[in-house]
């Protein structure tokens, strides 16, 4: 009888612990980001070092292609120790090119270096706007809308991005419905 009581008591507890509801909202990180001016200002200069160093890479390939079409037009003529020169002089920018788009575009290049720089610190701040929105809500979860969280339906009255752009200082441009 006194175990039929226990494990009636037991469950009794279980469910009324488990049916507290656990308060939820979402945000879209994108829109919060797309929205403030230092982001867009990162982003811009990212983009315009990133679209140099690609031009740069564009001018060390086309010299490649230039160097090795010359040496295919006057490879004939050339006796061996001269091919074996130009060839070694072709490898030579070749290897070049390739380190250079590792050190600039690589998993550690310097593209990757700027956007941690950069883009970090502007994550961090909104990471802990949203973590205090959370916390004056009294919320248990705050997804991310724009992390491939595949939310299939949202009701725009758990949408906390204007709250985390608030804690931010950020005035909207646009009305989030147009997105």
């Amino acid at each position: 009888m006194k175990f039929k009581l226990f494990f009636l008591t037991a469950l009794i507890s279980f469910f009324a612990l488990s049916a507290k509801a656990q308060k939820f909202g979402y945000v879209d990180t994108d829109y919060i980001l797309g929205q403030m001016t230092e982001y867009k200002a990162a982003q811009k200069q990212l983009n315009e070092l990133s679209q140099k160093w690609e031009n740069d890479l564009k001018i060390m390939k086309d010299e490649v292609d230039k160097m090795y079409k010359d040496y295919k037009a006057e490879e004939i003529l050339l006796s061996p120790s001269q091919r074996k020169e130009r060839e070694d002089a072709i490898v030579a920018k070749e290897d070049a090119m390739k380190k250079f788009e590792q050190e600039k575009f690589g998993v550690e290049g310097e593209l990757f270096q700027k956007r941690k720089e950069l883009i970090k610190p502007i994550q961090d701040k909104v990471f802990a706007a949203i973590q205090k929105v959370a916390k004056n809500n009294g919320l248990d979860f705050i997804f991310d809308k724009s992390a491939n969280m595949n939310i299939l339906f949202s009701n725009p009255k758990y949408d906390r991005s204007g709250d985390v752009l608030d804690e931010l200082g950020v005035t909207a441009e646009e009305n989030k419905s147009d997105k």
